[in-house]
């Protein structure tokens, strides 16, 4: 298993309409998700979200907690969950849970869902600009590590895939920051003049657009 866990393969990008699989996982003090595609027999890594529970979250059942992780990595991962169909993984019958609550689940994730969501910011771009290319970013922390994700797509549609790891602990929104700056740092050495950006953190959308200012010296 250590072995394993050591060589563990590189992330790759889904194709389009492609059939997707989620793990669920829950420890005592986080939660995590990990997304995959299989294709020739092999399950290949896509995306991994992870965060630690807070205040009354760390009593939650087994069950309870895996219901948060799939709600967690549905926010986090909106885009996947929109244009693919996913299977999700578990250890735990959360089918039954979900179908008995289900109403009020989905009542809970219209209602807190827009304060995930940034507000569309209008932007004039001049008639001779290039096309643009697609930055999307994702920082997660747990109690021990952090990391981050980014995909920059060009115009053509090839997408560009980095993992990385932070040598340092950061808070979910550091982590994110830190997703996109590095994420900005790439696209200026590859020449790209034109960049729509897509975070997972609302925080870190409206500190950079300027709605919101910055008070955690971290985030400064």
């Amino acid at each position: 298993m250590k072995k394993l866990i050591a060589e563990l393969p590189m992330l790759t990008a889904p194709k389009e309409k492609e059939e997707l699989i989620i793990y669920l996982a829950a420890a005592k003090e986080a939660i995590s998700a990990v997304l995959m595609t299989e294709r020739e027999g092999k399950q290949i890594p896509i995306y991994f979200v992870s965060r630690a529970l807070r205040g009354p979250e760390i009593n939650y059942n087994p069950m309870e907690k895996l219901v948060l992780a799939l709600l967690s990595a549905s926010r986090r991962l909106k885009r996947y969950f929109q244009a693919h169909a996913i299977i999700v993984i578990t250890d735990q019958p959360i089918k039954q849970l979900l179908a008995s609550i289900k109403g009020q689940i989905l009542a809970d994730f219209i209602v807190e869902r827009p304060e995930e969501e940034s507000p569309d910011v209008p932007m004039t771009e001049p008639k001779e600009i290039s096309k643009p290319w697609t930055l999307f970013t994702g920082g997660s922390s747990c109690i021990d590590d952090s990391g981050a994700v980014l995909i920059l797509t060009n115009p053509e549609g090839a997408e560009f895939t980095y993992a990385m790891r932070f040598r340092f602990e950061a808070t979910n929104n550091e982590a994110e920051y830190e997703a996109l700056i590095v994420g900005l740092r790439i696209a200026e050495q590859m020449g790209v003049k034109n960049l729509q950006v897509h975070v997972d953190s609302r925080l870190v959308a409206n500190q950079v657009n300027g709605s919101y200012v910055a008070k955690e010296s971290g985030m400064i």
